[in-house]
């Protein structure tokens, strides 16, 4: 995503002409049939193409304009635009929401709609984002100031590209770091290990560690340390004539009896009894 948006954004905020022209609508009167309206607000940007917009001016006044790469249209909240579909066109739009930032790529190549993006981030941290857009909220009643209103969208799509870049950074160090435990857990599972052992080894709190395996493996600590364990049972049952108890306190289980209950409940068999039919299997192989 964050690939995607940089190879988008690049050339418009590198270029000193990156930004061709600012319109912005207003919210005054109805918003016409199949219209775009939403209660927050909108920056839509011509990538390349052209395209027929509708708009209503800060008069109240309707505006159809033929908007060319580079040019970029500020909606406030409750304003609308009429996007009109002829010409090949790709738009990238932003929707800054209270809590979310999103966007969504079009490519209309004349005949119909292909290769969408879309993709949305949280809008945490400085409120960077909420003063430039009530700048250009306030520069919608000065439109004559194109280089205020070009710096603004300019530094509003950076700092979309920043949202999305530390976004996708913390979902990357969050599965590097889920990556790690389910290793450590893997070499350790002999040892017993608990949730705040494990935690500490990584220097993280216990509930974090829960919500960072809910979250990135949809299952829990415990289960999953289960599971290891039990993969491991199923290997020394296979190949060791050793006692069940051995078997379960070499896997990392204290309790014997638990140990044959967790077996039974994974395998529908009990640890004797895989291992008979596994040999058996073997044997009549």
């Amino acid at each position: 995503m964050t690939h995607l948006l940089f190879s988008l954004l690049s050339p418009v905020l590198e270029h000193p002409a990156g930004i061709r022209q600012v319109y912005f609508a207003g919210a005054q009167h109805p918003v016409p049939e199949l219209a775009y309206q939403v209660d927050f607000p909108r920056l839509e940007l011509v990538l390349d193409g052209e395209q027929m917009m509708k708009w209503e001016d800060e008069h109240g006044n309707i505006q159809t304009t033929r908007m060319q790469a580079g040019d970029a249209l500020f909606v406030p909240s409750k304003g609308w635009n009429s996007p009109q579909w002829q010409q090949p066109v790709r738009t990238l739009s932003f929707l800054f929401g209270k809590q979310q930032l999103g966007f969504s790529l079009l490519h209309w190549d004349g005949e119909q709609f292909t290769a969408s993006e879309k993709g949305n981030v949280g809008r945490r941290g400085p409120r960077t984002g909420a003063f430039m857009l009530q700048a250009l909220n306030e520069l919608a009643w000065h439109r004559s100031d194109q280089s205020t209103a070009q710096f603004l969208v300019k530094g509003l799509l950076s700092h979309a590209l920043d949202l999305f870049s530390s976004s996708v950074q913390t979902v990357s160090r969050s599965q590097a770091l889920f990556a790690a435990i389910r290793q450590y857990i893997e070499e350790h599972y002999r040892e017993p290990l608990t949730r705040d052992s494990v935690a500490k080894a990584f220097y993280i709190s216990p509930n974090y560690l829960s919500h960072l395996f809910q979250k990135s493996g949809g299952i829990g600590l415990n289960e999953y340390l289960n599971y290891v364990r039990l993969e491991q049972a199923k290997n020394l049952l296979k190949g060791y004539d050793m006692k069940i108890r051995e078997v379960a306190h070499a896997c990392g289980f204290i309790d014997s009896n638990y140990f044959c209950r967790q077996f039974r409940k994974s395998t529908e068999r009990s640890p004797s009894e895989y291992r008979r039919q596994y040999r058996s299997q073997f044997e009549n192989a």
